[in-house]
């Protein structure tokens, strides 16, 4: 039996362009101040403000201490605050401040001009085909669709 030859596996490329666009969204989103992850807890409160913090893990498939410790960041830097809610104690509300609010613009700019640079040597035909297959790949992997709603 032949060993594989992972450089040659689409799934070694993928973990390969992941690592490399993950670096590029850390420093992108460094020069506003911000880590890379906590962007995702703000792009679900822009959709949906008041989530309860096991929502937000839920949204973003993610484990409850990690979106512990991104909430605690987020509200270290004043972009979010968080209150219990009154029938149960064990449940937390997580909400956009005005800072939270305000600081999407500058978070817009950033990730066009990233979005851009990953894109730059692709042509119209090419970015679309990519977006139709990182569609189908995320299908794959999590089960959701195209329209399908992450709760």
């Amino acid at each position: 039996m032949s060993e594989i030859k992972f450089e040659e596996t689409v799934s070694f490329l993928l973990a390969r362009v992941t690592t490399a666009f993950r670096n590029q969204l850390e420093r992108r989103m460094g020069e506003i101040g911000l880590h890379g992850g906590q962007v995702f807890v703000l792009l679900e409160l822009w959709k949906q403000d008041g989530l309860r913090q096991v929502d937000l893990a839920k949204r973003l498939s993610l484990s409850a201490p990690t979106v512990n410790k991104t909430l605690k960041g987020l509200a270290e830097v004043n972009l979010i605050t968080n209150s219990r809610i009154d029938n149960d104690a064990r449940s937390t509300r997580i909400f956009l401040t005005d800072r939270g609010r305000s600081i999407r613009g500058e978070i817009e700019a950033q990730w066009l001009e990233l979005e851009e640079s990953c894109l730059s040597g692709l042509t119209e035909t090419e970015r679309l085909v990519l977006f139709d297959l990182l569609g189908k790949l995320r299908t794959t992997y999590t089960g959701i669709g195209d329209g399908d709603e992450e709760v």
